[in-house]
């Protein structure tokens, strides 16, 4: 008998519980989709990365970009080897705006440089590279 007294405050304590459960099943909802969306734009990215990079990496020309790096200092201060898209080069006696042309011009060659070792000897530079593409 005492739940027919109150059952009109039961069923709206009910109602409140439900809409509150309600509420927070909503909320996860469009906190989930929020950071979903999050995770699609960036794997977009990446994949629009991967493309460009790719582009960059099959471009025909590289293999002349890295040629420049022979010329650009006089011959005779450069040892140079070249095999199948790896270079091998070494440098002696560099002046320090020599160093600074030939580092700005490995830094923007699009190669995977796997040994860069620059060291001073006295008032001149020595560098050793090695590179491939």
């Amino acid at each position: 008998m005492t739940w027919q007294r109150y059952q009109n405050e039961l069923i709206a304590l009910i109602a409140f519980v439900f809409m509150l459960g309600a509420y927070g099943y909503k909320t996860a909802q469009v906190s989930s989709q929020g950071q979903s969306l999050a995770t699609a734009k960036h794997a977009v990215e990446e994949v629009q990365e991967v493309i460009s990079l790719k582009k960059i990496w099959d471009d025909t020309r590289t293999g002349k970009k890295v040629e420049r790096l022979q010329t650009l200092v006089p011959s005779s201060k450069v040892t140079w080897s070249s095999q199948n898209k790896k270079v091998t080069a070494s440098y002696k006696n560099l002046t320090a705006t020599e160093l600074n042309a030939l580092v700005t011009k490995i830094l923007n060659v699009p190669v995977e440089i796997q040994k860069l070792k620059i060291q001073k000897v006295a008032s001149s530079y020595n560098v050793e590279f090695k590179c491939k593409w």
